[in-house]
């Protein structure tokens, strides 16, 4: 379905989106957020976190899944994960691990870690019978079908071109195609990523029907991470 009209200015009377919302937090492997680092990052996501009442995921390495899980409350995530049982499996990822770690979950399918959608498939089958959780990262509406039969938690909307951008983001540039996706995959929690690194962004994003941003640059690399993600989070309410 495709919304017609007057433009980005139609886009402002919406109302936001219904239910739980969520901010995930991708901490790469920026060394921002990568070991003792990553440890007073996932502080200062816990004091916003606290402060505003929203629900702050952090998304870490696999390395720092332990640290991470203990050092606060919030939700720890993987940032990746491999359809792998136990075994021979050298420099894998292995479900079963990031759980006794303490994941809650894995996103799939990020830009910077393609995989086919077979391999999706398995994996999140194996997330399944962990009872781990899944979000789905999807370039387009035509990848999403092709993902979506795998019945995951969350898809995730990014633009492969406005990954990593700190000035346009997939809200302001591109808000039809959000609302597009929204409305074509309406029986699941849409998370829209890919520059988003305002209040408007945000704002914008819930109002075309997300339930929540998946930011990474704008939070990591801030020179106030606290101040960026306040103003994200205050943005929800």
């Amino acid at each position: 379905m495709v919304i017609s009209g007057g433009g980005f200015g139609d886009f402002r009377s919406l109302r936001p989106a219904r239910g739980v919302e969520m901010i995930f937090v991708n901490f790469k492997t920026y060394q921002q957020g990568t070991g003792a680092k990553a440890s007073k990052l996932a502080e200062i996501c816990e004091k916003v976190s606290k402060k505003t009442g929203e629900t702050v995921i952090l998304v870490a390495q696999a390395s720092d899944i332990f640290r991470l899980s203990r050092a606060v409350s919030l939700p720890v995530w993987a940032q990746d994960v491999d359809e792998i049982n136990y075994g021979s499996h050298t420099g894998w990822i292995l479900p079963e691990a990031i759980k006794d770690s303490g994941a809650k979950g894995a996103i799939l399918n990020h830009s910077e870690k393609r995989r086919s959608p077979e391999a999706v498939g398995k994996i999140v089958r194996r997330l399944k019978d962990l009872n781990l959780k899944s979000l789905l990262c999807c370039q387009s509406i035509d990848e999403g079908q092709k993902l979506v039969k795998f019945q995951p938690d969350f898809l995730a909307y990014e633009p492969a071109e406005l990954i990593g951008s700190c000035e346009v983001s997939v809200a302001s540039a591109k808000p039809e195609t959000i609302r597009n996706f929204v409305l074509k995959f309406s029986r699941l929690p849409v998370v829209v990523g890919a520059g988003i690194h305002s209040p408007e962004d945000v704002k914008l994003s819930l109002r075309l029907g997300a339930k929540g941003i998946l930011v990474a640059t704008d939070v990591v690399l801030a020179r106030n991470p606290q101040k960026e993600l306040a103003e994200l989070a205050q943005a929800f309410g």
